[in-house]
């Protein structure tokens, strides 16, 4: 390891973004920490640079007081002697991102409630002292050793880079309605970008890119009301959902307060857990003494079927428990799979 300054060791890097790398550190105090690396672009001119540079140093000041469970904290920072990067000094999670969970597909439920009542949590208490985080995302979404979700990299992006950063970083997709027509960032911009993370989250990255890119349509309006849902997604979980994400600022949840409380009464049973390929949806649910699974083969954009039945753990015989009975259109099997998963 090198020595960077005040005993602070920079490791092997693990992670990337549009404001720098992380990397593994040892600090003395701290013991093992992630160091964030802010440094100027190749080619950024002086006034540019001394605009970010500013604005990381006084956010740096804010970020190292906010110090709560669900919120990464900051311990300390220390600028280059070039003046050309800062160093972020933080708590490590061991963990990782919400982002990999993305990629390997749907979370249960469950697991998407608890992630998003303790990013909730710690987003509750960032509004609190006035800051509004402007970059939320699966990305963004760290767990600790206990599996604590917790809300990083607040506070880097501006109402003046947003735009800019959002391209570059492909944040995009999380820029609500009043966003992309010039209102500028909120506390409720925050919600809306919480509300998409989560429905990516229980859809998984193969389902959610099945559509067009929502940074082509959002700013067209009416894209809460347009989203596609696994079919097993209860419609408590997509009422909450649509109204994080309205247009309309107003009729949104206006705080945190308000999306914990809708939060605490959300169905997480059956805990169905899935699988999508571009051919097949497949859920599996096992209980004390069986295993019951469900699949949805998608043939061609008119042609699908779908199957259910029950099978033992050990000895006994698989019972069949539904199904489309051969070809349908892809509406009628939705409309069926939903029924199936309501009852």
């Amino acid at each position: 390891m090198a020595n960077l300054l005040s005993r602070l060791k920079l490791g092997a890097q693990i992670g990337a973004g549009w404001f720098g790398k992380v990397f593994e550190g040892q600090d003395d105090v701290h013991g093992k920490v992630a160091v964030k690396v802010l440094g100027r672009k190749p080619g950024q001119s002086d006034v540019s640079w001394a605009a970010h540079h500013d604005a990381f140093l006084k956010e740096a000041q804010n970020l190292s007081k906010a110090t709560h469970k669900n919120v990464v904290q900051v311990h300390h920072f220390v600028e280059d002697e070039d003046g050309n990067s800062i160093k972020f000094c933080m708590a490590y999670c061991p963990g990782g991102s919400l982002q990999s969970h993305f990629e390997k597909g749907p979370m249960t439920l469950a697991a998407v409630r608890k992630a998003g009542t303790e990013v909730l949590l710690g987003l509750q208490a960032l509004h609190a002292r006035g800051m509004v985080h402007r970059d939320i995302k699966p990305a963004n979404i760290l767990l600790d050793a206990k599996g604590v979700a917790k809300l990083g990299d607040f506070g880097f992006v501006t109402d003046e880079i947003v735009f800019g950063y959002a391209t570059e970083a492909g944040y995009n997709d999380h820029l609500a309605f009043e966003v992309w027509h010039g209102k500028g960032t909120s506390k409720k911009s925050d919600i809306w970008a919480l509300g998409m993370t989560l429905y990516r989250l229980l859809h998984g990255q193969a389902w959610y890119e099945e559509t067009p890119a929502p940074r082509y349509v959002i700013k067209d309006g009416g894209f809460a009301d347009a989203l596609r849902w696994l079919p097993h997604v209860p419609k408590k979980w997509r009422r909450v959902l649509r109204k994080m994400m309205n247009d309309d600022t107003d009729a949104r949840y206006q705080t945190t307060d308000q999306v914990l409380t809708a939060f605490s009464s959300l169905p997480i049973a059956p805990v169905w857990e899935c699988a999508v390929t571009p051919a097949q949806v497949r859920w599996e649910q096992t209980t004390k003494t069986r295993r019951i699974v469900v699949e949805w083969d998608r043939h061609s954009a008119r042609k699908h079927e779908w199957r259910a039945w029950s099978e033992p753990l050990g000895a006994g015989r698989k019972k069949t428990l539904g199904g489309s009975g051969g070809l349908i259109g892809s509406r009628q099997a939705i409309a069926e799979l939903e029924d199936f998963f309501d009852d």
